[in-house]
């Protein structure tokens, strides 16, 4: 390979890393497009709020971090992708079955305030982890 092959190639592939670096806003299958993953969803003020499991290529929850109301009920969904998912709570208070199919749907009504973490047990050292914080910003 000549010096010139080898700088096209290397320009190349710095333009793909650069062009890849932009996509982690991106869309994804049950993502909002609009948030990063680790900035925190409000959702005060709504009954229900809905949780995708095995987002942004399978191994995300989406939103995966979000502030409800005392009262609120989560559900989670799952999308089908990135093989089997469940939610479990990291302090043991729920958990959901290792569920692979789309279409699967775990609840859970948060009363207390406070934030409670969950993780996806099989996918939590590809970073699959989530939280819900129950109460005004600042009450943590």
């Amino acid at each position: 390979m000549t010096d010139s092959s080898r700088r096209a190639l290397l320009a190349s592939g710095s333009a793909t890393v650069a062009a890849l670096a932009g996509c982690t806003g991106a869309a994804f299958p049950g993502g909002d497009g609009e948030t990063s993953a680790e900035e925190r969803v409000d959702r005060t003020g709504e009954a229900t709020v809905t949780v995708a499991v095995g987002a942004d290529g399978g191994f995300s929850f989406a939103p995966a971090h979000v502030r409800i109301d005392a009262g609120t009920t989560v559900v989670w969904e799952w999308t089908g992708y990135g093989g089997g998912h469940n939610v479990y709570a990291v302090d043991g208070s729920f958990a959901s079955d290792l569920v692979a199919g789309s279409g699967h749907t775990f609840e859970r009504t948060f009363e207390a305030p406070g934030t409670r973490e969950y993780v996806c047990t099989p996918h939590q050292t590809r970073g699959m982890r989530g939280t819900v914080a129950v109460g005004p910003a600042g009450d943590e």
